[in-house]
């Protein structure tokens, strides 16, 4: 499960980079940036909506972290 997370932040972190890398190439002449920043975007809800599902199937489990004590 670690993995699979990993690799899809590794995914949303190169697609960010490259849109910066088309935005500053490009200066708005093609639509490579917009491209980059759309797959961004849809591997994010698709990384979220993965979560979702995770827990729902009981695959992960919430780690109870605690809150400061008061």
């Amino acid at each position: 499960m670690q993995f699979v997370v990993i690799i899809a932040f590794v995914l949303i972190i190169g697609s960010l980079f490259s849109g910066l890398y088309f935005v500053m190439k490009d200066k708005g002449k093609s639509n490579r940036a917009v491209t980059a920043l759309t797959f961004r975007v849809g591997f994010s809800i698709l990384l979220f909506l993965f979560i979702l599902f995770s827990y729902r199937m009981g695959w992960i489990h919430p780690s109870g972290l605690p809150l400061s004590s008061q």
